[in-house]
């Protein structure tokens, strides 16, 4: 029965197509999670301005999204699908858990540290604050658990700290959720520097979802590697970062263990590994790439998931509201 589900959330920022990271280490698993969970997913187009944002390729970017996810198998008659900023209860408990965030617990934020060197020129109060709009992103849907990199368990971590400090105070109104972090191929790295993860900010070392096909094979035929003739297809993360990625990408995507793909490759060099890699990342997003641009012509069913998901989180949302409301002191009534 659907009431005996746990509840799942998530989102990622639409600041960019999805790329094969988003795809494996995080969307490509949530279409399962219907079956077991109820699943709230969103766009989490709030948070991109806390770097400058041109208005018209974020709306852009917003639909494009919403396509692409739906196209990687997130039903949105079995998921609830969304944009954060059609929901207005996440700025609203926003405000209210800034009151119940200590200044030193976010400037310990290791992202806030990473941005600031990054957007010199625009050190602003949402930066510093955004963690706690992802407390309330969360907090409001009251999730057993959050599926999220290992990047953000950090945020999690947070979350959890607020919860608990709000409930010490005014009794159990949120629930305490459970990172979430998937295993395997949680974590894929550039093409073109892997010792970091795969990022829209490496366009070049990054494979899109809606790459066409010869740019996927150009991508990782200039993938980084190393210079090992004598037995180049082996995992070794610490000595062959490149290698190792390229392993994890080709075993999530056939199924095969890193011994099989070793075997498989016994003997060739990276001339063949390469394209062979390529091949298989290639026909695993041909159909998201077809289904997801046929699904950005067709605005109007698109407008009528955002809506129709934006209706069904505030429900939701606006229950956990009213009750931090009624506890903190507002009067509703």
């Amino acid at each position: 029965m659907e009431e005996s589900k746990k509840r799942m959330l998530s989102g990622i920022q639409p600041s960019g197509d999805l790329h094969l990271g988003n795809y494996l280490g995080a969307i490509k698993n949530w279409a399962d999670r219907a079956q077991d969970y109820e699943c709230y997913y969103f766009m989490a187009d709030m948070h991109t301005i806390t770097v400058r944002q041109e208005p018209a390729e974020l709306r852009r970017r917003s639909l494009n999204q919403l396509a692409q996810y739906i196209a990687c198998g997130l039903d949105p008659e079995k998921n609830v699908l969304f944009l954060q900023s059609h929901v207005p209860a996440h700025t609203q408990l926003s405000w209210v858990l800034n009151c119940y965030t200590m200044f030193g617990e976010l400037s310990r934020m290791t992202q806030f540290k990473d941005k600031s060197s990054k957007y010199k020129d625009n050190i602003n109060a949402g930066l510093f604050t955004y963690p706690v709009l992802m407390a309330s992103d969360i907090l409001l849907y009251q999730p057993d658990y959050v599926p999220v990199g290992e990047d953000q368990k950090q945020h999690v971590e947070l979350t959890r700290d607020i919860a608990q400090r709000f409930n010490s105070i005014y009794g159990e109104v949120f629930k305490i959720p459970e990172p979430l972090i998937s295993k395997a191929g949680a974590r894929i790295y550039s093409l073109s520097s892997p010792g970091d993860k795969m990022s829209k900010s490496d366009p070049n070392g990054c494979v899109f979802i809606m790459d066409d096909d010869d740019t996927i094979m150009r991508k990782f035929k200039k993938a980084v590697t190393d210079s090992d003739t004598e037995n180049p297809i082996r995992y070794d993360k610490e000595n062959k970062p490149g290698v190792a990625n390229l392993m994890n990408i080709y075993s999530t995507l056939t199924g095969r263990s890193f011994e099989e793909i070793e075997n498989e490759f016994a003997g060739k060099g990276y001339g063949a590994f390469k394209p062979a890699v390529a091949e298989v990342v290639i026909e695993t997003l041909r159909p998201v790439k077809s289904e997801a641009e046929r699904l950005i012509k067709d605005k109007a069913y698109l407008d009528s998931v955002y809506k129709d998901g934006a209706e069904r989180a505030a429900y939701v949302a606006n229950k956990t509201l009213r009750k931090v409301y009624k506890k903190v002191g507002f009067y509703q009534g």
